[in-house]
């Protein structure tokens, strides 16, 4: 949970590499960046596959956020060429799972 200093964070304006739920948002917030680590949750994709299942995901973005998350330390590109998921991103899979349960909740209390 958060620290009772995080929303000083916020209203200071530190900047996201001194607030790592801050510098977290600005990766995560990026178009593509949570459904390629969602994609990559059940296990390695190759590429042409990743692409596939991101539906209008241009090649070259896709390209561009593997690049992202790999440097970030969420994803790698295994030994057979296809990429996965690091013990960080794993991690950050099981939160995007929460996410799901919690959607999936919030959608039924809207119906």
């Amino acid at each position: 949970m958060r620290s009772a200093s995080g929303p000083e964070f916020i209203r200071r304006g530190e900047a996201p590499a001194n607030a790592p739920m801050l510098a977290a948002m600005e990766l995560l917030g990026q178009r593509w960046v949570l459904r390629v680590v969602w994609e990559l949750e059940p296990g390695s994709l190759g590429f042409l596959e990743l692409r596939r299942r991101m539906g209008n995901c241009s090649s070259s973005m896709l390209s561009e956020r593997l690049q992202q998350l790999t440097a970030a330390g969420l994803v790698i590109k295994n030994d057979a060429g296809a990429w996965e998921l690091t013990p960080a991103g794993i991690a950050l899979g099981r939160a995007l799972s929460d996410v799901w349960d919690w959607s999936e909740s919030w959608k039924s209390q809207q119906s």
